[in-house]
């Protein structure tokens, strides 16, 4: 969803929709959601988490998949 939201125009939108076929999609649960909300709990005053990047997160621990954010790996 970041990814569509960020497309500057419809010719961008569809190049990454084209790029984006050859990946899985992981779809949020219940349970990924109660994750996303104890990272919110946990780490929104603290650490500036934002609800689209809890949701990330949270999808990360419950598939159990590293985290690739920009030129970073973040792992469990």
């Amino acid at each position: 969803m970041e990814l569509y939201y960020g497309a500057i125009n419809k010719r961008e939108l569809n190049k990454i929709k084209k790029f984006l076929k050859s990946f899985d999609l992981l779809l949020i649960n219940e349970e990924i959601s109660k994750i996303a909300l104890y990272l919110i709990e946990k780490y929104s005053k603290s650490h500036g988490l934002e609800i689209p990047d809890a949701l990330i997160a949270a999808t990360s621990i419950y598939y159990d998949i590293p985290l690739l954010t920009g030129t970073w790996l973040i792992s469990r």
